[in-house]
Formats: structure tokens, C-alpha cells, sequence
């Protein structure tokens, strides 16, 4: 039967013995120490030369082609966005001065249409007070005819009236003294009596 004894030995490594049967005289030594190779954690110079030549390689295309792609590519954005500002500023300013265009264009029209009505009116006015002074002169025209028939009218039935009432009156006298008053007195009186009553 044969056995094989590992022993740890720490940082040293491992030991392998091999023990020997009885018989057997020993052809190797006793003890045997391994080697472990390279460590896993620890790298090797070649990996550290690679990582860093790569690095150096990926820096220097970073600084020297991907920064100022990226950085005009940043400024031409920035540059469109500042242009897109500015022409909406000119817009707005634009926009405002037409507003301002609009209102006093607006005030204009609202003071021309104020003036044109109170012309209107004041038109309106003088020919509603000339028409009303030819009205009022006709009425007074008519009035004055109308009054004159009247007054021509009262003249002539006064005359009948005066003559009428002298008849009455004589006639009373005659009924109430018993003879024939004179008809000049009579007619004296009555136009005295009429003209004191109108």
C-alpha cells in the first residue's frame, strides 16, 4: 500500500512526503517542496504593460479625436440653442411692437369714430333745431292767420250781436216804460256794456 502526507507549511507552501514501505530503500528524499507558481492576485509585468499601453492608447484618442468631436458637437448644440433664443426674443419683441402697433392703431380708430359721432350729433342737432324753428314759425304763422280769421270772425259777429241785443233791449225798454226808447242811446249803451266786458 502506498500513502502520500501533505503538510501546509504556511507561507513557505505545501510539503509532499512520500513514506516508504519496509522493504523499499528510498530513491528521493524524504521531504519535497513545490513550487506554487505565479500568484492570482499579484498581476505580471506584461499585463501591467498591456493596461497601460492601452490606456495610453484610449487616452490619447480621447484627447486628441472623441474630446473635440464631443466639445463642438456641444458648441454647435450650444451655438443652435443660443440662435433658437435669440430668434425667439425677435419674435417676441416683434410680436409686442405689433401689439403696441395694433393698440394705437386701435385708439386712432376709436377716437376717429368718437369724433364722427359727435360731428354726427351736432349735425343732427342743428337740423333737428333749424327744423324745429320752421315748425314753430308755421304754428305761429297759422296761428296768427287763425287768430286774425277769429279776430275778423268776432269783429263781424259783434256787429250781429250789438244789433241783436239793441233790438232786445229796445224791446224790453219798449214792453217795460211803455214807448220806444231812442235807437242811437240804445245802441250807445250796448257797445259801451260790450266794449267794457271784452
Amino acid at each position: 500500500m502506498f500513502t502520500v502526507n501533505v503538510t501546509h507549511l504556511g507561507a513557505g507552501g505545501i510539503s509532499v512526503s512520500f513514506p516508504q514501505s519496509a522493504g523499499e530503500e528510498s530513491a528521493a528524499p524524504a521531504e519535497e517542496t513545490l513550487d506554487e507558481g505565479p500568484s492570482p492576485i499579484a498581476p505580471e509585468l506584461k499585463e501591467l504593460l498591456w493596461g497601460f499601453g492601452a490606456f495610453a492608447v484610449f487616452l490619447i484618442l480621447m484627447r486628441l479625436w472623441l474630446v473635440p468631436k464631443v466639445k463642438r458637437g456641444m458648441e454647435s448644440r450650444y451655438g443652435a440653442i443660443q440662435g433658437q433664443h435669440e430668434s425667439a426674443d425677435a419674435v417676441r419683441a416683434a410680436a409686442h411692437a405689433d401689439v403696441a402697433q395694433y393698440e394705437a392703431a386701435l385708439v386712432g380708430i376709436r377716437a376717429e369714430a368718437t369724433a364722427r359721432i359727435d360731428a354726427a350729433r351736432g349735425e343732427l342737432e342743428a337740423t333737428r333745431a333749424a327744423r324745429l324753428a320752421e315748425v314753430n314759425a308755421a304754428i305761429a304763422a297759422k296761428r296768427a292767420a287763425a287768430a286774425a280769421e277769429a279776430d275778423a270772425a268776432h269783429q263781424a259777429a259783434r256787429g250781429q250781436i250789438e244789433d241783436a241785443v239793441a233790438d232786445v233791449a229796445t224791446r224790453t225798454a219798449e214792453l217795460t216804460v211803455g214807448r220806444v226808447p231812442d235807437s242811437n242811446s240804445v245802441r250807445q249803451a250796448v257797445s259801451n256794456v260790450m266794449g267794457a266786458a271784452s
